[in-house]
C-alpha cells in the first residue's frame, strides 16, 4: 500500500502508542512534577510522531531524514525520563518494563524508516 499521509507511516503509528501510553503513565505523578517531569515527557513523547510528520512533508531527502533523526533522539531522551520516574516511584517496574517494550519496538521501527527513506 503506498503512503500517502504521515498516518500511514509504522513508524508515526507506533510512536503515537508510545505517546498515548507515555500520557498515561504521567497521569500519575505526583502533582508537584506538573511542570517538572510530567510537562517534559509528554513534550518530549509528542516530539517523536510530531518529527516524523513534519519530516513526510519535507521535500528534500536530507531535509526529512533530518526530522526523522530527531524523532529518534527525542526518544532516547524520553526512555531517560521514563528511567528516571521509575527510580523516582513513580511508576512501577512492570509499567516501565512495558514502556521499555514499546519504545524498542518503535525504535526499531523508526530506525528501519530511516534506512529505507535513505535508500530511497
Amino acid at each position: 500500500m503506498p503512503i500517502k499521509s504521515f498516518q500511514d507511516i509504522i513508524a508515526w503509528q507506533k510512536s503515537h502508542q508510545l505517546v498515548l501510553m507515555v500520557y498515561r503513565l504521567t497521569e500519575k505523578y505526583p502533582k508537584h512534577e506538573i511542570f517538572g517531569l510530567t510537562s517534559q515527557s509528554r513534550r518530549c513523547g509528542v516530539s517523536i510522531p510530531s518529527n516524523i510528520a513534519e519530516g513526510f512533508k519535507r521535500k528534500g531527502k536530507n531535509d526529512s531524514l533530518h526530522f526523522y533523526n530527531v524523532a529518534q533522539a527525542s526518544l532516547e531522551e524520553l526512555r531517560y525520563q521514563i528511567l528516571l520516574a521509575r527510580d523516582l516511584h513513580y511508576i512501577t517496574e512492570t509499567e516501565y518494563e512495558k514502556f521499555v517494550e514499546a519504545a524498542e519496538e518503535a525504535s526499531k521501527v523508526i530506525n528501519g524508516w530511516i534506512k529505507s527513506q535513505r535508500a530511497g
